[in-house]
């Protein structure tokens, strides 16, 4: 068995879904389980309708000609969705009323897009005689707390979907499933939502809930490249990468899998891999626990821009305790995560990449401590074996200093698999050029 998880974009409109369903059925003697998101911007729309409702306007036009337009280029009768837009034209008509959209309602709002999405796709397989049954999350056990728009998957969705899968996986039952993505219902049974990285995190959760042979993510690129290709016109794909390495690259900017949805994966050891959709061929990205041949010394470089650095400098505060304590208590007081961070005794500097106002935390931190904040900064990322850091940042400097770009501030991280640095935003791109080029 193995799960293959599509994004908007690859179920987008009709074409999208004819080119999907080709991949599933190329896959179907593996057992695919298919986590699908909803259809191209129909989240968007589905928000943009409530905004509507809340000023007492109740119009579903773009999501419903989407849809119906959808099944006609398909030729199929999907009449599950017409009983969700009654559905959702019954939830939009009660925001109007009530002039307002709560957390709750909002998840209920959005949940429309993917249910409507796993049913298109379903009615479509079968159609062209590959019989498959549509699931919404919770009919497979995903179960969530009650954190509306962030919920948390429940420890018992272990045990929940395998009851309802591993008839499925033995071959006693035919239809293959196609399953929503970033939704769930918490124990009281209403409708939450996973949060950001949701649909990766439920395709990882079900693969790893099952044993799967591998949980495929499916993309636009070749898998995980050396650095984004729309800089670098050498950039190549990355056969494999560890689960922390891929963890590394989504924070500082990658876009392969959200951090939290390696988390499942993690516990049972299920490798990831991250395909093309337009190049089926192509092997992609491996995720493992370990590499399985030779370490490389640099797998990837990254980037991160719109980014703050803050530098925090007390000598009263020398060899007095709790100095960073102080400091890490004002950003959770403000509730502003930090990126990359380098300290002596008595100064810091750290960076974060937030588009709220930092006025608040920068007056508390300048109680104790003379504060400086320079925006329009960028985090350059090398996911590295940091073993051998020496080397590939007297290779990687020495190409900057060439080009005349200065590093403003370090940051290897507690991982081992990455060292950061600091430049101006406006050299960013560059950076990445001539860092690829030196080190690869």
């Amino acid at each position: 068995m193995i799960v293959m998880k599509f994004g908007g974009s690859s179920v987008a409109n009709a074409e999208r879904i004819r080119h999907v369903a080709e991949i599933i059925q190329t896959y179907k003697d593996e057992l695919p389980a298919v986590v699908l998101s909803a259809m191209g911007d129909t989240t968007d729309h589905l928000l943009e309708a409530a905004d509507m409702a809340v000023n007492g306007t109740v119009d579903i036009e773009k999501v419903e000609k989407l849809h119906f337009d959808t099944a006609r280029e398909l030729e199929i009768e999907v009449p599950a969705i017409k009983e969700l837009l009654d559905e959702l034209k019954t939830l939009l008509t009660g925001i109007s009323m009530l002039k307002e959209l709560s957390k709750r309602s909002r998840d209920y709002l959005v949940s429309f897009g993917e249910r409507m999405s796993v049913r298109m796709m379903a009615a479509y397989l079968t159609k062209l005689g590959t019989p498959a049954k549509f699931y919404d999350a919770w009919d497979i056990g995903m179960v969530s707390d009650s954190n509306y728009m962030a919920a948390e998957l429940l420890d018992e969705v272990w045990e929940n979907i395998p009851k309802h899968l591993t008839a499925y996986k033995e071959g006693k039952q035919k239809e293959i499933p196609i399953i929503t993505g970033f939704i769930a219902k918490d124990v009281h049974g209403t409708i939450t939502t996973l949060g950001r990285g949701g649909s990766d995190l439920s395709a990882t959760m079900i693969g790893s809930a099952m044993g799967a042979k591998e949980i495929q993510t499916w993309k636009d690129v070749d898998g995980i490249m050396t650095t984004d290709p729309r800089l670098v016109k050498d950039a190549k794909p990355v056969p494999e990468v560890t689960y922390e390495e891929a963890q590394e690259l989504a924070i500082f900017g990658a876009q392969v899998l959200h951090p939290r949805s390696m988390i499942p994966c993690r516990k049972t050891g299920t490798p990831v891999r991250v395909k093309n959709s337009y190049n089926i061929k192509s092997e992609g990205t491996l995720i493992v626990e370990k590499h399985t041949g030779t370490v490389p010394a640099v797998t990837a470089i990254t980037k991160v821009k719109n980014v703050t650095l803050i530098d925090i400098q007390s000598s009263r505060m020398l060899g007095a305790a709790g100095f960073l304590a102080h400091i890490f208590n004002q950003f959770l007081k403000w509730n502003i995560s930090i990126d990359v961070i380098a300290t002596s005794e008595v100064s810091v500097s750290l960076t974060v990449n937030t588009k709220g106002d930092l006025s608040g935390l920068l007056e508390d931190l300048g109680r104790v401590a003379e504060v400086k904040a320079t925006a329009g900064k960028a985090i350059i990322t090398v996911i590295c074996d940091a073993s051998h850091s020496s080397a590939i940042l007297a290779k990687a400097f020495d190409a900057l200093n060439r080009e005349g770009i200065n590093v403003q501030m370090i940051s290897q991280g507690a991982s081992k698999v990455n060292v950061s640095f600091l430049v101006d935003m406006e050299e960013a791109d560059k950076t990445v050029q001539v860092v690829h080029s030196a080190l690869f």
